[in-house]
């Protein structure tokens, strides 16, 4: 039986990969910085607004997308200005934030399978408007990291130079921050909070195994990102597991191979190196007699 002939699951499938597109253009730059674990921490912020949103009776996404814009900008501003460090920033807002999520949830009427829903996803309960909400935001979030792509990637690489290069820092890096906030909240239905940093981070990670450049390092991640997400909701549907965990464990899988390979192709050509009638040339020699 095709399960993809269900609107539910054609919207899980959608869903899933938009959000496995745009989570790792975003997530490069959060790589790049060495902030691989601000989208957990960002993501239990996140936890805090849906809590306050089912206490209030208001939209949880709504009120997680303010609540994780707003620890977004603390983050920046703690490690640009503040005297403490980013880890213990980072450390603060992980235990703040579910803490708080846990509590605000259970003071309100919600199950503890609302609670569940957010924080490991529920993909296949995506209505049309969550669907449209993923999609422009997603879109939106999508352009902006490719047409500021020089710009962001000069301020993730050298801030200082970024900064006599006449960049706006302080504002480009608020932007990463926002759109790292806006990237959890659309894919808490998709992966759930405690899972949406992996989406971020695991394709990136892949990418840097067999690509040398940014660009191309940025082109593969996306296309990892798709092939994860698509590839998750098929082992979910068929399998009957959940599709957060699955779209992750997919992503992870991929790491794990390509790893493998590419640790084994170097492996093969240092041994034809060494073996070879050619001789062995140290990488600083060899530079030298290009020159």
């Amino acid at each position: 039986m095709d399960l993809f002939q269900y609107d539910f699951m054609l919207r899980a499938l959608v869903g899933a990969l938009l959000i496995g597109l745009a989570a790792p253009a975003l997530g490069i730059y959060l790589v790049q910085r060495r902030l691989a674990l601000i989208g957990d921490g960002i993501g239990h912020v996140a936890l805090t607004g849906v809590g306050a949103g089912l206490l209030l009776n208001r939209s949880p996404v709504l009120v997680a997308v303010l609540a994780a814009t707003l620890g977004a900008v603390v983050i920046e501003l703690v490690r640009a200005y503040g005297r403490t460090s980013g880890d213990l920033a980072l450390a603060l807002l992980f235990y703040g934030g579910i803490a708080g999520g846990v509590m605000l949830v259970g003071l309100s009427d919600a199950s503890s399978g609302s609670l569940n829903a957010y924080l490991f996803g529920s993909l296949t309960t995506t209505s049309q408007g969550d669907l449209v909400t993923i999609g422009v935001l997603g879109a939106v979030l999508l352009v902006t990291m490719l047409v500021l792509r020089p710009a962001l990637f000069a301020v993730c690489h050298d801030e200082e130079y970024a900064r006599v290069s006449g960049l706006p820092v302080r504002a480009l890096n608020l932007l990463i921050a926002v759109g790292t906030a806006v990237t959890v909240t659309i894919a808490m239905r998709a992966v759930g909070v405690l899972l949406i940093s992996a989406l971020m981070v695991v394709p990136v990670a892949t990418a840097q195994q067999v690509t040398r450049g940014f660009r191309s390092t940025m082109a593969a991640a996306m296309a990892l990102g798709l092939f994860a997400a698509g590839a998750g909701i098929f082992v979910a549907a068929t399998a009957d597991t959940a599709p957060g965990a699955s779209v992750v464990l997919v992503a992870i899988g991929s790491f794990l191979v390509v790893a493998l390979g590419a640790a084994g192709v170097r492996a093969v050509r240092r041994r034809g190196r060494s073996t070879g009638h050619a001789p062995v040339v140290e990488p600083a020699e060899h530079e030298v007699v290009l020159r």
